[in-house]
């Protein structure tokens, strides 16, 4: 088979998308900076807190090799961490299991992207945000749907919450040893499950949350999707 014939019949790759800049510097030459991105890691999973982080990129010192967290292999993720920890603001903040059980984890997340904004050393003029959702901020919020892979400062952020919760649950996975949350970081797996049937729930689990309540032998009744209130700047 020719060369040409076999790249003919390759597809066509849909162009890279990664984070950038863009947003940021459109925004400080209209004369809002700082600028922050905020993002949060730990929606889905059956444990743990969700926690939040909120970071202000210097923009003559971003790290190279920011991306969402998700693409990132952990190894990476660490080494971005320290070098954003090392050169930008950060602020974190984490939404409880208790919380989480009684106002839902949406509720929790938001309420935790704000908090962790408030915490910030220097309060942002302009927030971006991962997702559709505006926070309770004092200043202007945009919420950018796929915001970690778009936005350089959210990306960041991104990264942030999500090497600061991973270690939070290794270090619970060695104080409640056979649930393997060092592993799973208390997501939805086989081990997992296996380990809730063994073991029964610990505290750091979501009782709110279908599977961890069959445990306890109750019913989780899903809530109707809320609509996205905008909350004021």
């Amino acid at each position: 088979m020719s060369r040409t014939a076999a790249a003919a019949r390759l597809p066509l790759d849909e162009d890279v998308i990664r984070p950038t800049f863009r947003r940021e510097r459109a925004a400080m030459r209209r004369g809002l900076a700082p600028v922050a991105g905020c993002d949060e890691a730990g929606r889905g999973p059956l444990a743990g807190p969700v926690v939040a982080a909120a970071v202000i990129l210097d923009p003559e010192r971003i790290p190279k090799g920011l991306n969402d967290s998700k693409k990132l292999l952990p190894e990476r993720r660490e080494k971005l961490y320290a070098k954003i920890c090392a050169s930008a603001e950060v602020a974190i903040a984490f939404g409880s299991t208790a919380r989480i059980d009684r106002d839902n984890i949406r509720q929790a997340s938001l309420w935790a992207l704000a908090r962790a904004v408030a915490a910030l050393p220097r309060k942002p003029q302009l927030v971006f945000v991962d997702g559709c959702d505006r926070i309770g901020v004092d200043c202007e919020c945009q919420p950018v749907i796929s915001g970690d892979a778009l936005v350089l400062s959210v990306a960041a952020a991104s990264i942030v919450a999500k090497v600061t919760r991973d270690r939070l649950m290794i270090r619970l996975g060695q104080a409640h040893p056979g649930y393997g949350f060092e592993r799973h970081m208390g997501y939805s797996v086989p081990e997992h499950f296996a380990a809730l049937a063994r073991l029964g729930p610990t505290i750091h689990h979501r009782r709110s949350f279908a599977p961890v309540a069959a445990c306890y032998g109750d019913t989780v009744i899903e809530p109707e999707e809320e609509p996205a209130i905008p909350l004021p700047l």
